[in-house]
């Protein structure tokens, strides 16, 4: 996909030129009001007429010394005169001469409400509000047109409140709105959600017969129509005797915000009926709101629609389109069609180039970002805060660090997506030196650090290991910063927890976060449950349960597929079976979880009962299943099956094979003993084997006792992991198996890391809510005589002697060298201290579980009626009556 290219740049540069480089074609030099002096005749008498045309040629100085010669003389000027020089003042933005009309408001020959409008309307366009407000309090008589101007002046900078505040005034001082300023105060109404006040007007228009203004009634609607009001919108639109293009896009926008597209296309079908054809308005209405809804399809169709229409596309469609393909994660076909907007001649806005620069940074894409960089550029337009904010944040993803830091120092006004875009690309890269030198620089700075910002630094400090500094920040979040911490403050050290394997802290904080009355949300609850995805961490896993359960988390889902996963991982399938049976809505995820499940357990024949359900219902599979698939053909030894499901991965579903197919292929030869097929499957394989693959011929020729294929798949593992400690101890003893003990130099390096560097076997097990930790050999415990002795005990039951006939590979020595494996030891203080039988015993053990401990297992599953599940690094064991549901194979 880096092969986009931008059609229409050259190569881009990297280097950011500042602001005042060079002026975008917008850039337009800004008018100067330049005042001429002359001298005052002192014979000439100075009229009204002459004022006026100062005024109107923008010599407002010379206008003001001529009002000064008018006053000298005694005498003044027409009310029409001095309004004429205040709109000269906001024509020419002039608030200091406007100012020093004002105190010779005098020289005006009666008092004239007009002119003290007129003076309101002045100190408002000109900037200052609180003049305008002063003059307008010390009114003594208001009419229409003063009403109108102050209304009109809070509305052209969006106070919305003060203009509903100001409609109650003028109806206390007995005016009433006319056609015109009705729209005005229906439009506060309307952005400021004063739905109230709206039906108060609407009945007002009513009443004064002002209905038949079709902008009047358009405003009434729009209230309706912004405030969610959608039945009261359709009931006025219904009544309406004049609709035009603002009225039928007022109800279309209604709909759309109350995501109700389908009666809104309907609606827009209804325009054609009634012969007013839609406009470019109305078109981008419709294909906003679906991107929104996450339709893009069609909008995308609506698009062509429209340009069969005649109605071309504008900067707004296109960018509605590009940023709704962005955000639903249809990122490639955003930057194609960000790349056909450039071709059709439309130039991007600042928006447009953010949306696009945003899709580069999810793709890591940083090569077509340079080039969107280099039209913003060439637009003059990277000053704008939201282009460099997704231009920091792109290169900071991309691991461009200089250059993100070069975007950022350039940014001038910064706000607070800037700095915690930096300071995250900082955290990300693991520079949390630089990230924390930045923080300190935000506090010292006009923007301070919000909540965002604290909880990037905790998240950075704690995924790089360092979860002392992450803590500190987390305890002085409120202090230091006087922010109070929200949800993802205790979610990110959850999750920094889980992922340096501290589950246990991780909880301590899930607990205290609810003791402190803060709910956990989905993000909390989709951080912690996967550090409780083994077998000693079950009661855990019912814990959080509860908390989605009480929380009403249960019905998102995501929630539903984790806890599918989790369960099944800590050794409860049929709970995984029953969340997914009382889902209402599935995914694909939910398939591959529950069928990856099933497989985890061994248990083939469920898992491609739910494979046939799921392609009856037409859900189409992904790798995921096709791998869960294969794996489950292995189990049953479904040779031919599972290479058909192989073929159709390609043929059929167009899916390229990843490497894990082919070593679940390995394994499926494997388990049926047809290593010859392996071999050449591997031999004929598109891509180059690495190690999983290997991993899983050595499984089998040591399953099945083939020594030659042993040593080659040992070999090749040896070369692409010379450093990996347990395949150099394999390597050693499948050289003693083969007589290959010479006295080279490659083995007696195999043989010095063999005797050095042993892997030791630790286990751990939950008895009666804590977690012990057993290690081979270890007679430490003051139960270990106990323990030791009853292993004893249970070996001369069972009665192993050698069931290797002389093929040991192994990952842990035997147990006459490194003393009982740890697993037996567990398994034994397990059922030692518990007064009857326990029901189910759950195990994790850090290394391969050896094929003595596996017999042993077994025996004790039958001889004590119990369910042992155990978890090492190949396979998720579940003995039960005798046997095992790995078959014997891992």
């Amino acid at each position: 996909m880096e092969n986009l290219m931008i059609t229409c740049i050259s190569k881009p540069p990297v280097i950011i030129p500042t602001k005042h480089d060079n002026l975008s074609e917008f850039s337009q030099p800004q008018t100067k009001l330049s005042f001429t002096y002359t001298k005052n005749t002192k014979n000439t008498k100075i009229t009204d007429n002459h004022v006026k045309n100062l005024a109107r040629s923008g010599r407002l100085a010379e206008a003001v010394a001529a009002l000064d010669s008018i006053a000298l003389s005694g005498s003044q000027v027409r009310p029409n005169t001095f309004i004429s020089l205040l709109q000269a003042c906001i024509d020419f933005g002039s608030l200091d001469l406007g100012r020093k009309l004002h105190a010779r408001i005098h020289l005006v020959k009666e008092s004239d409400p007009f002119v003290e409008t007129k003076l309101v309307s002045m100190y408002a366009k000109c900037g200052s509000f609180a003049d305008a407000r002063k003059v307008f309090d010390e009114m003594s008589q208001k009419n229409l047109y003063t009403w109108s101007a102050m209304i009109g002046a809070y509305s052209r900078v969006s106070r919305w409140k003060e203009v509903v505040e100001l409609f109650f005034l003028m109806m206390e001082d007995g005016v009433l709105p006319d056609e015109f300023l009705f729209p005005r105060i229906l439009q506060a109404c309307a952005n400021c959600g004063d739905v109230r006040t709206g039906r108060l007007l609407h009945s007002l228009v009513i009443r004064l017969g002002m209905v038949c203004y079709t902008r009047v009634s358009n405003s009434v609607l729009a209230v309706y129509a912004k405030c969610g009001k959608l039945r009261s919108a359709r009931r006025f639109f219904d009544y309406m005797n004049e609709r035009d293009r603002v009225t039928w896009n007022s109800m279309l926008l209604a709909y759309c915000q109350k995501g109700e597209n389908d009666e809104a296309y309907k609606l827009f079908n209804g325009m054609w009926g009634e012969g007013i054809e839609p406009c470019i308005v109305s078109w981008n209405i419709l294909i906003n709101s679906y991107n929104q809804l996450g339709r893009c399809d069609v909008a995308l169709g609506l698009m062509k629609e429209m340009e069969s229409s005649r109605v071309s596309p504008d900067v707004f469609t296109w960018t509605s389109m590009i940023s709704g393909l962005a955000q639903n994660g249809r990122r490639w076909q955003a930057l194609f069609l960000f790349k056909e907007m450039l071709l059709a001649g439309i130039k991007p806005n600042g928006v447009t180039i953010t949306s696009a620069v945003s899709a580069c940074a999810s793709l890591k894409a940083l090569k077509l970002g340079l080039e969107i960089h280099s039209i913003a550029l060439r637009m003059g337009i990277t000053d704008n805060v939201l282009v460099g904010n997704s231009l920091t944040d792109m290169y900071a993803k991309c691991g461009e660090l200089e250059a993100a830091r070069q975007v950022f120092d350039m940014i001038e006004e910064k706000d607070v997506y800037t700095w915690n875009s930096m300071i995250a690309g900082y955290c990300q890269a693991g520079y949390c030196g630089k990230a924390y030198e930045l923080f300190i620089k935000m506090q010292e700075s006009d923007v301070k650090p919000n909540v965002i910002t604290w909880n990037t630094m905790i998240s950075g400090y704690i995924q790089n290991g360092d979860e002392d500094r992450a803590m500190d920040l987390f305890q002085r979040i409120e202090q230091d910063g006087k922010i109070r911490r929200n949800t993802a403050s205790w979610n990110a050290l959850i999750a920094g927890y889980v992922q340096l394997g501290a589950i246990d802290k991780a909880f301590g904080v899930f607990r205290q976060m609810q003791s402190c009355s803060i709910s956990p949300n989905s993000v909390t609850i989709l951080s912690i449950l996967p550090g409780c995805a083994n077998l000693i961490a079950t009661k855990k896993v019912k814990e959080i349960h509860g908390c989605i359960l009480r929380r009403d988390l249960e019905f998102v889902i995501s929630i539903s597929n984790s806890l599918i996963d989790t369960y099944a991982k800590s050794g409860n399938i049929l709970y995984s079976r029953n969340i997914f049976d009382g889902m209402s809505t599935r995914d694909i995820i939910s398939w591959n979880s529950i069928i990856g499940g099933y497989v985890l357990h061994g248990c083939f024949d469920a898992a491609l009962d739910l494979f046939d359900q799921m392609r009856k219902l037409g859900i189409k599979p992904n790798r995921g299943t096709f791998l869960s698939i294969i794996l489950a053909r292995g189990i049953a030894k479904m040779v031919d099956e599972g290479k058909q499901i192989f073929s159709s991965i390609s043929d059929n579903y167009e899916i390229i094979p990843a490497i894990e197919h082919y070593s679940a292929m390995i394994d499926l030869y494997g388990r049926s003993g047809r290593l010859g097929e392996a071999m050449e499957f591997i031999e004929d394989m598109p891509i180059e084997p690495d190690s999983s693959v290997w991993t899983s011929l050595l499984t089998a020729s040591r399953i099945h006792k083939d020594i030659a294929l042993a040593v080659l798949a040992g070999e090749r593992l040896l070369d692409l992991e010379p450093g990996n400690i347990v395949v150099n101890q394999l390597m050693y003893q499948i050289y003693s198996l083969c007589g290959k003990l010479d006295d080279s130099s490659k083995v007696r390096k195999l043989e010095k890391e063999s005797t050095l560097r042993r892997s030791l076997g630790h286990s751990w097990i939950e008895v009666r809510n804590t977690v012990h930790a057993f290690v081979t050999g270890d007679q430490s415990k003051p139960s270990s005589n106990l323990l030791h002795s009853w292993v004893q005990n249970i070996t001369r039951e069972v009665n192993i002697d050698d069931h290797h006939g002389g093929f040991f590979i192994e990952e842990e020595e035997k147990e006459e060298i490194g003393g009982i494996h740890s697993e037996k030891l567990a398994i034994a203080f397990a059922l030692i201290s518990s007064p009857s039988s326990p029901q189910s015993i759950r195990i994790v053990k850090n290394i391969r579980m050896c094929r003595n401990c596996h017999l042993t297992a077994k025996y004790v599953s039958l001889r004590f009626g119990c369910e042992i599940y155990l978890s090492d690094t190949k396979f998720f064991h579940h003995f039960k009556n005798g046997r095992c549901s790995c078959g014997d194979y891992w």
